[in-house]
Formats: structure tokens, C-alpha cells, sequence
């Protein structure tokens, strides 16, 4: 596994989990939280948890729970910085029949619309790694136009140069008949 693509690593094997499920609770250290935030590209990130609750069904395994954290930002209109919280539902199965074709997998969500349930991930050996899938939810919540509270875009103002490039086509346009006097 590259430490740099998954800095987090929390692996859990089918076995462990108990048939009445199991429920973690997982902080990440700080020397994790560094390695995020240069993953996801922002300044830093102060805090990183998760709870997850696993369940099997059948040959595979439902993760639910949620991810939370706090990174520091920097605002992109004020270029100030900033802290946003981030929080986000996590609701995944695993199957170790699964074998992914990335292009059938895109196909398939067009046609069944914005409704259809989310195919199974793959269960690859009998694992799964819940610090990868943790890292995976924070970054993609993770707002990439982080805007400080009442912070709004103000377009440059532009000093009237002359005349308009465009203005002897407007003159045409406004004689009579619209062409040549």
C-alpha cells in the first residue's frame, strides 16, 4: 500500500467481526493528520475521527457510521485563513464477489439515475481497511471553495478604455435599415 495515497491505515479482517456486529471508534494521530492534509491539499488538519459499525451479510460486510473533522483552509476570495468542520455519513457494503469494471460501473449509475442504490465494493482478502475508507470521506468532504462567513467576489472594476471594439458594428446596427447611410 502507498503511504502517500493512504496515509491511514485501520484493517479489520471479516473474522473479526462478531455475527452481533462491532463498533470503533478511531482518532487519528497526529503524524496521520499531517500526511492528510498535504494529501488533500490544505493547510491542516486539526482534528480526524470516526466511528464506524460493521455488520456481515452474508459472505459480506456493511460499514456504516461517520467521519468528522476540522481542517484549516485557506478562504478564496479573502485568502484568509480558515477553518471548516467537515462531517460525512458513511454507508458502504463490501462483497467479496465483486469484480469492478470502472466503465460498466459509470454506464450503470447513468441508467438507473440519481436513485439507484451504490454497487458493493470489493472484499479483497477478507479485508477491510476502515482507516482508508476514513481518509476517503474526509477528503472528498473537504469544501474545495472554502469561503470565510460573509466573504463575497467583488469583479474588479474596469475604467472605460475608449471606444468599445465592438462599436462601429453597434452604429451600423442602430441606422435605419441597419446598413450604410
Amino acid at each position: 500500500m502507498d503511504k502517500a495515497s493512504h496515509p491511514w491505515s485501520v484493517p479489520v479482517t471479516v473474522d473479526e467481526i462478531p455475527e452481533t456486529g462491532l463498533h470503533l471508534e478511531l482518532e487519528a494521530p497526529d503524524t496521520v493528520r499531517a500526511a492528510i492534509a498535504q494529501l488533500a491539499g490544505v493547510r491542516e488538519v486539526k482534528e480526524f475521527s470516526a466511528v464506524f459499525d460493521l455488520a456481515r451479510r452474508g459472505a459480506g460486510v456493511q460499514v456504516d457510521g461517520e467521519v468528522t473533522g476540522k481542517v484549516g483552509q485557506t478562504c478564496v476570495v479573502t485568502l484568509e485563513p480558515i477553518e471548516n468542520d467537515v462531517r460525512e455519513t458513511v454507508d458502504v457494503r463490501f462483497s467479496p464477489h465483486v469484480v469492478r469494471d470502472e466503465a460498466q460501473d459509470i454506464e450503470d449509475a447513468v441508467l438507473a439515475g440519481p436513485e439507484a442504490e451504490e454497487p458493493p465494493e470489493p472484499l479483497v482478502g477478507g479485508k477491510i481497511d476502515l482507516g482508508q475508507i476514513a481518509t476517503e470521506f474526509l477528503v472528498l468532504g473537504i469544501d474545495p471553495y472554502p469561503r470565510k462567513p460573509g466573504a463575497e467576489f467583488a469583479a474588479p472594476k474596469v475604467e472605460d478604455a475608449g471606444p468599445h471594439p465592438f462599436a462601429a458594428l453597434e452604429a451600423l446596427k442602430s441606422r435605419p435599415g441597419g446598413g450604410k447611410a
